[in-house]
């Protein structure tokens, strides 16, 4: 049969990306497969996405190794979509009818139903949709590494790279999918779920209809919802040390992925935004005392609650008082463009490396639905799974050095956007209240902004807005 088989190109993930590098497969050569089934996890310059299979059947081959870099349009593994048909030929496969797909796929669902990366920040894995190829973008590719010619067996030859997930552990995971499919949850539940290890066949919902809610799975992993969210992660992210030098003692790291794109991101607002930093010193006791206080409410029930919450909310009703700051610099059309939304963007230490996903409509949120979508944004991007789609569009960011114990910064900022606001360490400090000396809880901010669009006036009374906010956390709630 002459369209027995199915070659699947590496489609445009997102935003004009050019390539993506393989981090693992989830499947293997004989291995049958059903229609969205996960089948390789793949990491470009924004995010780490899951790409579901676009076909039944069988995998017949896969063309890339797992730390292969791969071009966007690449065919990456060919289905056997007839297994119980003629034997593949001998001298090769069929050729593609057109790029990166043989043929039309069997009926799929909805793409959007897997979590097509809207902005919502549901953690689901992205859909994609099949021959994608790739848009015009400004990243240089990388070098990538051609595959030699396969064996017999389908498979590449052996060669150095990270460890691969087995076949067994595939079909249990995917065992375990298709069961949990079966409870109600909402996505961010699933998400939740998976990242703590937790079963949702093993959790009784508590929810509408029996659904499972977010206290549901975290009663069940014995977690601490209201230990206080931080932008960074728990730990020092992982880095991969490649070619040691026994000579000079060297590490190579290579440069690719999320630090490849920061790099080339920060090195292009550095110069081409003239960048000025303001800094002020403020008194948060109150609004430690504040924290401490929402953590006992209701409505915070199941939600990290921490000085972060407070620190955005200041800075999103002061956008409201000064909305010049909430604007882009449009150099082809020679406009200074002022946004009605706030896109909050929250940097984020991971793994990979710094992220700036975004809360969308930020200024619309009320203060709890605001400590959701913190807590839901730093959950999903400790565990990787922050999509394209959740980092872009951002207008203002604030980055948290305080969490590494470190007093101030001088941020460099995000492009498109006309300010970014550090919020530093909190600590105990001899501070003068009420006319004496007492130890009060102390922290730094400092902002820095783009100077063609914010002057100095602007940019210091935009600081000391959010300041008085944090002194008098009543503002927060009042205005």
């Amino acid at each position: 049969m002459p369209d027995r088989y199915r070659d699947f190109a590496l489609p445009d993930l997102g935003e004009g990306l050019t390539e993506g590098e393989i981090l693992a497969w989830m499947v293997a050569p004989g291995d049958e497969i059903r229609l969205n089934q996960p089948i390789v996890e793949v990491e470009t310059a924004k995010a780490a996405v899951e790409i579901p299979s676009p076909y039944a059947g069988v995998v017949s081959k896969l063309h890339f190794a797992a730390g292969d870099t791969v071009d966007v349009g690449s065919v990456i593994i060919t289905f056997d979509v007839d297994p119980s048909g003629a034997e593949e030929p001998e001298e090769g496969l069929p050729p593609a009818s057109e790029p990166g797909v043989t043929g039309s796929p069997a009926p799929a669902a909805d793409p959007a139903a897997e979590g097509a990366g809207n902005g919502a920040g549901d953690g689901e894995k992205i859909a994609v949709l099949v021959g994608s190829g790739p848009k015009t973008a400004r990243l240089t590719r990388r070098a990538r590494v051609t595959p030699t010619e396969p064996h017999p067996s389908g498979q590449l030859p052996a060669r150095p790279q990270p460890a691969r997930v087995s076949a067994a552990a595939v079909g249990a995971r995917a065992a375990q999918v298709v069961a949990s499919s079966q409870v109600l949850a909402k996505p961010p539940v699933r998400k939740l779920a998976r990242d703590l290890g937790v079963d949702l066949q093993t959790v009784g919902g508590t929810g509408p209809d029996g659904s499972v809610t977010r206290s549901d799975v975290e009663a069940a992993a014995g977690s601490a919802p209201n230990q206080p969210a931080a932008t960074g992660a728990a730990t020092a992210p992982a880095v991969q040390l490649l070619e040691f030098d026994p000579d000079t003692r060297e590490h190579r790291i290579a440069i690719k992925g999320v630090r490849k794109l920061t790099a080339e991101a920060m090195v292009s607002s550095a110069f081409t935004a003239p960048h000025v930093t303001e800094f002020v010193t403020v008194d948060v006791t109150p609004s430690m005392d504040l924290v401490e206080r929402l953590r006992a409410q209701p409505e915070f029930t199941g939600v990290r609650v921490s000085p972060l919450l407070l620190v955005a909310r200041a800075l999103l009703l002061a956008v409201a008082r000064f909305p010049l700051i909430n604007a882009s610099w449009d150099e082809g059309a020679g406009e200074i463009v002022v946004k009605e939304y706030v896109n909050l963007g929250i940097a984020a230490a991971t793994p990979r490396g710094l992220i700036v996903p975004n809360i969308k409509d930020a200024g619309a949120l009320t203060l709890p639905e605001l400590a959701h979508a913190l807590d839901e944004l730093v959950t999903v991007a400790r565990s990787g799974r922050t999509t394209p789609a959740d980092m872009a569009h951002g207008t203002i960011t604030i980055t948290s050095v305080g969490v590494f114990g470190v007093d101030a910064g001088t941020p460099i900022l995000t492009p498109g956007e006309a300010a970014i606001l550090c919020f530093g360490a909190v600590r105990d400090m001899p501070w003068v209240h009420d006319g004496e000396i007492a130890i009060r809880k102390v922290t730094q901010l400092s902002l820095s902004f783009d100077h063609r669009m914010i002057d100095g006036q602007l940019g210091s009374e935009f600081l000391a807005d959010i300041a008085a906010s944090l002194a008098d956390p009543w503002r927060l709630v009042s205005w």
